[in-house]
């Protein structure tokens, strides 16, 4: 019968014989850790965290994970400094600010704070000193902050909150501050018609009418005429005109028909040579001119208001009109006045505003 071996328990000494002789026939290139390493790495990651630490760990995460998200959404609120944002980056389409709503805004943020944040864009700077940031909405809030900061020593006024955005996932930073502007604030039809011009102008679109179309895509066909009417203004006069912005609708839509009929250089005339207090006396000298050319088109049709090959002339068919296009007008009336009723398959929403425009256009008309 063989002689069973008796095991003996190694004592440390032994142990530490056994691994400096592991170190040295282990290559230093296998990348195997040492048996104690081996051991403490094994302890560490079985040492499970405390409830606490778990917890606050998890809520870390969490936030990681929601401001990431927040980022990725535009809606991460930053505090910029005034001095790394450029308010002209970008053409504005406001002309002027209104001194009393100004004040007015300034002293609600200085009450309570800035309760809307501004929307900048990221520039590609080419200089040292470029601002960082260009201003997409939030023009005259901006400037409210810019103020106050100039006239006090509060360091909170040299930053302000505001979103990045990505311009052309907005459909474009031009288009974005428009729609910005339109919904808090709306432009007056000379902003409107302004901005569409110098958009075209820097190559953004194709033309005026273009960019009428794409910067006020929502808007009705009778509202984007009346835009073209005051482009047109702003492209004929608008270097002469001291107080566009004063002009009426109906007034602003005159003086586009004058324009397009021909009495541009004695418009341009009469305002190089005047010298204007206030818009009142500017409209009178225009609406003289206005009234001038009204009179020799009613005079002479031709000149005045539809083009040259204008469909065949509509006939009558009983007490009903009948146009060329299709459309039929009846008139009647009653104790209450005179009905004009109109039909036809061609007929919309923005065609029968456009006739509404223009009749009355024709009962407010000077008589001679």
């Amino acid at each position: 019968m063989a002689k069973r071996r008796k095991v003996a328990v190694p004592s440390a000494d032994d142990l530490n014989q056994i691994e400096e002789r592991f170190r040295r026939e282990t290559s230093p290139r296998s990348g195997m850790a040492p048996i104690s390493q081996i051991s403490a790495d094994a302890a560490l990651a079985s040492s499970p965290l405390d409830v606490e630490s778990r917890a606050a760990s998890a809520k870390l995460q969490a936030d990681s994970d929601a401001l990431q998200s927040l980022r990725s959404e535009g809606r991460e609120l930053l505090a910029i400094p005034l001095d790394q944002i450029d308010p002209r980056a970008m053409i504005r389409d406001r002309t002027l600010i209104n001194a009393d709503e100004m004040k007015e805004l300034k002293d609600s943020i200085e009450a309570h704070g800035m309760r809307l944040p501004i929307e900048v864009f990221r520039r590609e700077t080419t200089e040292a000193n470029d601002a960082p940031y260009g201003l997409l909405s939030g023009f005259r809030r901006y400037n409210a902050v810019r103020e106050l900061a100039s006239k006090s020593d509060d360091s909170k006024w040299l930053k302000i909150t505001a979103i990045e955005r990505d311009p052309e996932a907005l459909g474009g930073a031009i288009t974005a501050m428009v729609e910005e502007n339109e919904i808090r604030s709306n432009l007056s039809h000379f902003e409107r018609g302004r901005i569409a011009v110098v958009a075209a102008q820097q190559g953004v679109f194709a033309n005026t009418e273009d960019g009428v179309n794409k910067l006020f895509a929502v808007a009705s066909k009778a509202k984007r005429s009346k835009i073209r009417a005051f482009a047109l203004i702003f492209e004929e006069l608008g270097d002469l005109l001291i107080y566009p912005e004063a002009l009426k609708e109906r007034d602003g839509l005159r003086l586009a028909n004058a324009l397009r009929n021909g009495a541009e250089a004695d418009l341009r005339d009469v305002l190089s040579r005047g010298t204007f207090e206030n818009a009142e006396h500017e409209w009178i000298a225009l609406e003289a001119i206005i009234e001038a050319q009204e009179a020799q088109s009613r005079k002479d049709p031709a000149r005045g208001g539809r083009p040259a090959g204008f469909a065949a002339k509509p006939t009558w068919q009983g007490d009903t009109r009948v146009l060329s296009s299709g459309v039929t007008l009846r008139h009647a009336h009653d104790s209450n006045g005179h009905m004009i009723r109109i039909g036809g398959k061609t007929l919309d929403k923005d065609l029968i505003e456009s006739a509404i425009e223009h009749l009355a256009y024709l009962l407010e008309k000077p008589k001679d």
